[in-house]
């Protein structure tokens, strides 16, 4: 189980990232918004491709689903953090990171 203060922390460790509000939740951002907290702590919705937000929907099909708007369809995806652990959950939140524009250090 992921609670939203670990899910906090896990964004804010990813590179660049800032806490900016967005409407009534908390977004998480690079150059671009990748993911935002609901504010019942609940849920999250992360800025996947289409492509991403299907294998994510595949390995755990009880916990990834596609926004229910336009947007889903874009690739952004609610994951019900009650059922993800956050070691889990990391790779597809780096995914999101990545998207929003954050981008790893040159070794």
């Amino acid at each position: 189980m992921t609670t939203s203060d670990t899910f906090r922390d896990l964004s804010l460790s990813l590179q660049g990232s800032v806490e900016v509000a967005h409407f009534d939740r908390r977004a998480f951002k690079v150059r671009r918004i990748f993911a935002s907290l609901a504010a019942d702590g609940e849920t999250a919705n992360l800025y996947l491709t289409p492509p991403e937000q299907e294998y994510w929907r595949g390995l755990f099909p009880d916990t990834f689903a596609p926004v229910s708007n336009k947007w889903g369809a874009r690739g952004w995806t609610q994951v019900r953090l009650a059922t993800i652990g956050s070691m889990e959950l990391l790779p597809a939140l780096r995914a999101a990171w990545s998207n929003g524009g954050g981008s790893e250090p040159p070794e």
